[in-house]
């Protein structure tokens, strides 16, 4: 039985991931949140072997990160992942990343996924039995509260932006 959201990967912080601010470094949060993606795909059923025997992969088409708090070498992180929404190409998730030490939110990153075939290089359908796993679990997250960090954009409030800059 699935579960909701999905939770499954776990890390540790490894020192050659940390800068010279002694805390994780901004790229390897994104290297982590590709591999809580590996996880969360190996889940959905696109997992290596799926991969190879279909010649089919993805492709991140976009990937939008929030920092909420520092993490720091040695830190147990605990990934969760929700997907979003999907269609026939593309599935949309938004993973989070808790440090162990006290279970706060560190981290967020919120993806767009492209199915594509090895041959082409082209977006492609999935096959059936991933638009099936994937609409079970579209309606077993429906049951989760839509992320807040999901859909954001960078930009300044233009009353702030205006002050900050007095």
């Amino acid at each position: 039985m699935s579960q909701a959201p999905f939770d499954e990967y776990r890390e540790v912080v490894r020192p050659e991931w940390i800068d010279e601010n002694q805390h994780l470094n901004m790229g390897y949060y994104v290297v982590v949140f590709d591999h809580a993606t590996d996880a969360w795909l190996d889940h959905v059923g696109l997992d290596e072997d799926f991969k190879r025997e279909h010649g089919v992969t993805t492709f991140t088409l976009e990937s939008h990160v929030t920092y909420q708090r520092e993490v720091g070498e040695g830190e147990k992180l605990r990934f969760t992942t929700q997907l979003i929404d999907f269609d026939a190409k593309r599935i949309h998730y938004l993973h989070r990343m808790y440090r162990g030490s006290d279970g706060e939110l560190a981290s967020t990153n919120e993806l767009m996924s492209l199915h594509v075939s090895q041959e082409t290089r082209r977006a492609a359908r999935m096959a059936g039995s991933i638009l099936e796993r994937l609409a079970d679990l579209r309606d077993l997250h429906a049951t989760l509260p839509p992320p807040a960090e999901a859909g954001r954009h960078i930009g300044l409030e233009a009353g702030r932006a205006r002050s900050a800059g007095s």
